[in-house]
């Protein structure tokens, strides 16, 4: 959400497009045998050396990989990646969102993400764009990611991984008393199964025990054993390569601006914070480039301390030089929502 002048404002859920059809498999435990056989309809890998920008603007370079070329302001970060996946059809539009009661010369525009794509909808497929490249680059020939039984992020890996002719695992957090249990077919599991993507459960408290890092581990030395060779992508895609697909999104939000006819200038973007890899992206470019909006953010889940040192994490991966501090404003969602209703 953008907006050109500074407001609190409560986070906007995420919009998630779901595929009503049944397909019913199994499920199973981190430490069990794998049940499951993946689908084997695969998509091939194309590859395109065109001119890239006219190619995505017509939507000729879907599922193509492509050299990177960075904006000119963030050259000097460190590393630089060597290839981008079309995963995502943008550039996603930006609109005016015509609130009522909106203080004086105030305005909010919406830039619509939730319109990237289908199954991989949101602002999990940006960040998917590079970390696929990566994979691919690498020789994977599967993916694990974790997540919350309905992350978005996990089903849109999984959509991800299926067009690129890999195989993706899932650990899905739940609550102890479901996690021996099929995890059904609602919301994201749905379109996760429909892919094949093979889903493997740990409670809430085996993921506060071991942590989302040595989880993915586990799995990745199992398939190791088994002469697979896995590509491991952290939690909601939020690592320093990851972060360049909302570096790259800054650029797309100035070439909008420039090509259109009314002339705005945002002071403002707003986002939810669920991992801290959108807002290091966001919080980056914005400083860098031209635009110059403060980037706020409001937590979903664990506190804004957690958040800054985390995104600083990343921006030190990069070499970014910078204060996590100094380029995004991070609340609480709870503490915000609570002054709304206190104070109106």
């Amino acid at each position: 959400m953008l907006c050109n002048r500074s407001f609190p404002i409560p986070p906007i859920n995420k919009v998630t497009t779901v595929i009503t059809q049944h397909n019913v498999h199994n499920h199973k435990r981190l430490d069990i045998l794998r049940l499951f056989q993946s689908h084997q309809t695969r998509t091939m890998e194309a590859e395109a050396n065109t001119n890239s920008s006219h190619m995505r603007a017509v939507g000729l370079d879907f599922l193509t990989k492509k050299a990177y070329t960075p904006p000119s302001w963030a050259s000097h970060i460190n590393p630089i990646p060597s290839h981008i996946f079309s995963l995502g059809h943008l550039p996603t539009p930006i609109h005016k969102w015509n609130l009522p009661n909106l203080p004086t010369n105030t305005e909010v525009w919406l830039k619509r993400d939730d319109l990237s794509g289908m199954q991989l909808s949101g602002n999990k497929v940006r960040k998917l764009e590079f970390l696929m490249a990566d994979a691919v680059a690498k020789g994977a020939d599967c993916i694990i990611t974790i997540g919350g039984i309905q992350s978005n992020h996990c089903r849109a890996t999984a959509v991800a991984a299926k067009y690129l002719n890999l195989d993706c695992y899932l650990i899905l957090r739940t609550s102890k008393v479901r996690v021996d249990q099929d995890p059904g077919l609602t919301g994201n599991l749905l379109v996760e199964r429909l892919v094949g993507a093979h889903v493997e459960l740990i409670s809430k408290e085996e993921y506060a025990k071991f942590g989302s890092g040595a989880l993915t581990n586990i799995l990745k030395e199992r398939l190791l054993k088994e002469g697979r060779r896995p590509y491991v992508i952290p939690v909601g895609g939020s690592n320093s390569l990851g972060t360049w697909g909302y570096i790259e999104a800054i650029r797309e939000i100035e070439e909008q601006l420039q090509r259109g006819t009314d002339k705005v200038k945002f002071d403002d973007i707003v986002v939810a914070c669920g991992s801290g890899g959108t807002i290091s992206g966001l919080g980056l470019g914005s400083w860098l480039s031209s635009l110059k909006a403060k980037v706020r953010a409001f937590s979903v889940c664990d506190d804004p301390d957690y958040f800054y040192d985390y995104a600083q994490s990343l921006l030190d991966g990069l070499e970014a030089g910078v204060d996590s501090r100094d380029i995004v404003n991070i609340q609480n969602w709870q503490s915000c929502l609570w002054n709304v209703e206190r104070h109106g």
